[in-house]
């Protein structure tokens, strides 16, 4: 039985995302990312997706360089490529998007209580489809067993250990606290190990080189709790799946292939990722996939008109005037990059390559043009929002227990086809990939 299940996972299912009619239908909507250090979205950047620059983050907590590739994007800013490099490796060819990502923290962060996953803002439990429990059963039995969930939460949520979740992560030497630090790279994509010192920690703590048994190393609680991401250090991670479809909107899983724009609506139309301290409520990073239609995705469009017209507008200046190039740049010296909801107000915010020679020291690719220390660009209450869940158990809000029995009674008949979405955004925090996660739990 087991062993049916892992084939049935172990790859991409059958799509029907080349189909003219399921794409007229996704062409009405477009995709945009963006990354901030917490949830509060009017701290956030617009993520230039498949592109060599990264988007720089910064908290009380961490400092980040932020990449996303999705393969065919055809999203928000337009200066976004269709194809990364990134997605031309072998080990990347049925994959559909990745969060990658390069981190230094600001203060020792114990890894017991670190968790990546998704959560929602809103209750879910009332677009629960049919079979969504043994659904999720046989998803943590078979594809990822240190997923936990509370589908059922005023704010639902679906999170592993961080450890045990990224498909790719790296330990490299200690970075001095005004030092750059490098960002995710795309050729070559980024591959278990480390750097320097950094190889001895692995070492040290007898880390597997292999990224599924280092996986399944850190669904060890006491493994978890011997780890700590040591303060001035460099982290880098990736996390990556076969199974949502960004170009036709769609989940993709074995067998069969389900479209979600049907069930999106003003509520769950973002995907949100989110690297936090589950028992804290600390928010160390959080990327938004945002679905756009409508009103919404006129005006969006507008924005990247006009953020087009001004670069166009600096580069003619900057050909005119080579002596005066250097002053077409946003604070730091960075390069111009549009900043979505910002830009109609803000202009352009700063983003450098993150391989380039225009960063600033210590602060490293795409900065925002607020400065970096600058409090608006960081969490307002730097712990984050809160959470009162416990990663090893499914747990209830307070207030919820004593109305959890009424509301499953009232929810159940309201369960129809609706919340694909939200499973969509659950099963995109798996690995159902031999390579990746299911064949660890072999081993």
């Amino acid at each position: 039985m087991a062993s049916a299940f892992r084939k049935r996972f172990s790859g991409p299912g059958n799509s029907n995302g080349n189909d003219p009619a399921t794409q007229q239908e996704a062409d009405k909507y477009k995709l945009k990312v963006t990354a901030g250090p917490s949830y509060d979205q009017s701290q956030h950047h617009d993520v230039p997706v498949n592109a060599d620059d990264s988007v720089y983050i910064e908290n009380a907590f961490i400092r980040a360089k932020v990449k996303v590739r999705v393969r065919e994007y055809r999203g928000l800013p337009s200066t976004s490529r269709q194809h990364s490099a990134y997605l031309d490796d072998p080990m990347h060819e049925k994959d559909l998007y990745s969060v990658a990502f390069s981190f230094v923290p600001k203060q020792n962060l114990p890894s017991i209580d670190t968790v990546w996953g998704n959560d929602f803002d809103h209750p879910v439990r009332d677009r629960l489809p049919p079979g969504f429990n043994t659904a999720f059963r046989i998803v943590k039995e078979f594809i990822d067993p240190g997923l936990n969930c509370d589908a059922y939460a005023d704010e639902p949520w679906l999170y592993g250990p961080s450890l045990s979740c990224w498909f790719a992560f790296r330990i490299g030497d200690q970075v001095e606290s005004d030092s750059d630090f490098p960002a995710p790279t795309e050729e070559p994509a980024m591959r278990e190990g480390g750097e320097g010192s950094g190889l001895d920690i692995r070492s040290k703590l007898n880390l597997p080189e292999n990224n599924e048994k280092r996986r399944k190393h850190f669904l060890s609680a006491s493994n978890r709790e011997a780890f700590t991401f040591e303060k001035d250090r460099l982290y880098q991670a990736d996390f990556y799946n076969p199974y949502i479809d960004f170009s036709n909107f769609s989940l993709k899983l074995p067998g069969f292939s389900l479209k979600v724009i049907k069930y999106v609506d003003q509520k769950s139309h973002c995907l949100r990722y989110v690297f936090k301290n589950v028992k804290t409520g600390d928010v160390f990073l959080n990327v938004n996939f945002h679905l756009l239609w409508g009103d919404k995705l006129k005006d969006e469009v507008e924005q990247d008109r006009r953020a087009s017209q001004q670069r166009a507008s600096i580069g003619a200046k900057s050909d005119g005037n080579s002596e005066n190039h250097e002053n077409t740049k946003g604070v730091n010296g960075n390069m111009l990059y549009d900043n979505g909801d910002q830009q109609a107000a803000e202009g352009a915010y700063s983003a450098s390559a993150s391989n380039g020679g225009n960063e600033a020291p210590g602060r490293g690719g795409s900065l925002p043009t607020t400065h970096p220390d600058d409090t608006s660009n960081a969490s307002t209450d730097p712990r984050g929002d809160r959470a009162s869940v416990d990663i090893g158990t499914v747990s209830r809000r307070p207030g919820e227990a004593e109305n959890d029995a009424s509301n499953r009674t009232e929810n159940q008949s309201q369960r129809g086809q609706g919340g694909v979405d939200e499973i969509a955004d659950m099963l995109g925090s798996t690995s159902t990939d031999d390579r990746r996660g299911s064949k660890a739990l072999d081993e």
